[in-house]
């Protein structure tokens, strides 16, 4: 292979390779635009700050790890938001999680300022994979369209989640109006 034929296939798959890392000030700007974004997401899966924070972290290690080229804003988004929900539920599903207890919950505790509102409270008793969806639906802005590509479920699988959790959470909210 000659030198110019070199040039030209380099110039030709130029965009398709990574770079090694991200300079500082990016990690710092997607740090600052995605960090409260992928911090929800993660909340609203797991519930917990301490492990949506190890979730967050996770997240922002894995992009100075992978340090991909976007293509613009929403790639980076959806990204993170992928990998965001993708960590979250290894999180979730993992053997320490099943067995941990928090500590609040062993001393029958709760820390001031941690009053949950009604709704958020309802969301948060509904499992993940509906926690998730109505999150990004709702308080995201995503499309069903979007969230199904971000998760990696089809449509319909989208549109039943979130109406069997939109009925969960009504049927939570009216039994809670009742018990009042």
């Amino acid at each position: 292979m000659d030198r110019e034929e070199a040039e030209r296939l380099a110039r030709r798959f130029a965009p398709a390779v990574y770079r090694l890392a991200l300079t500082q000030e990016e990690f710092s700007r997607a740090a600052q635009t995605y960090g409260d974004m992928i911090y929800r997401v993660a909340y609203h899966a797991l519930g917990c700050r301490e492990d949506a924070e190890d979730v967050m972290q996770e997240v922002f290690l894995r992009l100075m790890r992978a340090a991909p080229d976007f293509r613009d804003d929403e790639h980076a988004k959806a990204w993170l938001l992928r990998v965001a929900a993708n960590c979250a539920g290894d999180l979730f599903r993992s053997a320490w999680r099943r067995r941990a207890r928090p500590l609040e919950e062993a001393q029958g505790l709760t820390q001031p300022g941690q009053e949950m509102s009604g709704v958020l409270e309802a969301v948060m008793t509904l499992p993940s994979n509906y926690r998730i969806p109505l999150h990004l639906f709702y308080y995201e802005g995503y499309f069903v369209a979007e969230i199904a590509r971000l998760l990696g479920k089809s449509e319909y699988v989208i549109r039943t989640r979130l109406h069997r959790g939109r009925g969960m959470l009504r049927r939570g909210l009216e039994e809670d109006e009742e018990h009042v």
